[in-house]
């Protein structure tokens, strides 16, 4: 099985050879190196900026512009902060001129902890990125979501941002890209470059993919129940789902997670059916928990489902610290764990009404 950089990698040989791709570009995205996490060896329109993310996105924007069908990387989404004024301008256009002038621009990022990356290579974005109006975003938890996100990204006529967990970048996933072949080593030896002197002159020899894309704004229920619900994506989607088979052995409850894949345009349908059936729920990510995208879920599910609720709502999200230290027990005090996850979810399976 295909791991999550591959999976975005061939979904990016999807898009030149079939949607119309014409750039792919950021700090080491072309040769020799094809991404810091190899997301983009082999393709055949990359090539490298200087290290400038205002002139990266202000390229994309050019690009679109002029009628081109650009996807371009930041290469950690710690360094997206300086463009958010380019980024809110691109998210203005198509509105701003009455539908005129849709600007189709992809931009990816890795974003989120988990590699012990400190205090520059560690941010998550998700919640910055559910205020740019104008743009989609999305945040995939498996290969064969980054896969069909990316190929929506790239057909969607509205800017869209797509997240890449780094923590997830080499986690292989659970289900065939559509195309890849049945031998991972056979999908190594056809797209992953090799090392050394090796690399001089090499070819991908690309499987034959397929278009299957994943729904922008679609949600996918990943573990059902009707005790409680989690409302999460990227890689806490797995903790949350090894919490809740512990707590359904021990007989506690049925815990239904929700991976959310889209950040905005958010699944409130997914959201308000589980909500309902279950009278519990709690949001989980690992952005700061100060003015979090899970506190506008939170506040939504309050408004409208007040009465139904059988028990107070919950956010657990990274603590509200300037920055991730480099020493795991510091990261790991910064952003939700798998005994965080399990204590809020006790308390909420056992809080009376």
């Amino acid at each position: 099985m295909a791991n999550m950089a591959q999976a975005v990698r061939m979904a990016l040989h999807y898009g030149e050879k079939h949607l119309g791709v014409t750039d792919i570009f950021g700090e080491d995205v072309g040769p020799p190196l094809g991404g810091v996490f190899t997301c983009t060896q082999g393709l055949k329109t990359t090539w490298n900026t200087p290290l400038d993310e205002r002139g990266i996105v202000g390229a994309a924007i050019g690009l679109a512009l002029a009628g081109q069908k650009p996807v371009a990387e930041i290469q950690f989404c710690d360094y997206i902060f300086n463009t958010i004024d380019l980024l809110k301008l691109a998210g203005n256009n198509n509105w701003a001129s009455n539908g005129q002038y849709p600007l189709n621009i992809t931009v990816m990022t890795p974003a989120g902890a988990g590699i012990h990356g400190s205090i520059y290579h560690s941010h998550s974005f998700d919640s910055w990125a559910s205020r740019l109006t104008g743009w989609k975003v999305v945040m995939p938890s498996t290969p064969r979501d980054a896969y069909g996100l990316m190929l929506s990204a790239i057909e969607d006529p509205n800017p869209v941002l797509v997240m890449i967990p780094k923590a997830l970048m080499r986690v292989k996933g659970e289900e065939l890209i559509p195309g890849e072949p049945l031998e991972e080593k056979d999908l190594k030896e056809r797209i992953d470059a090799p090392l050394g002197e090796a690399r001089k002159g090499w070819e991908p020899r690309w499987p034959e993919l397929e278009f299957a894309p994943t729904p922008i704004g679609e949600a996918k229920i990943v573990r059902p129940g009707n005790s409680a619900t989690v409302v999460t994506y990227s890689r806490h989607v797995f903790l949350a789902m090894k919490v809740a088979d512990k707590l359904a052995a021990e007989g506690l409850g049925e815990v239904e997670v929700i991976d959310l894949r889209t950040i905005y345009p958010y699944d409130w349908a997914a959201i308000s059916r589980s909500v309902v059936k279950t009278g519990r729920v709690l949001f989980l990510n690992e952005d700061t928990e100060i003015t979090n995208f899970g506190e506008h879920l939170l506040r939504r599910t309050i408004e409208e489902h007040y009465y139904q609720l059988r028990a107070r709502p919950r956010l657990l999200a990274g603590a509200h610290v300037p920055g991730i230290g480099l020493a795991p027990p510091l990261e790991e005090a910064s952003v939700p764990q798998e005994h965080d996850i399990e204590r809020e979810l006790r308390a909420l399976l056992t809080e009376l009404t």
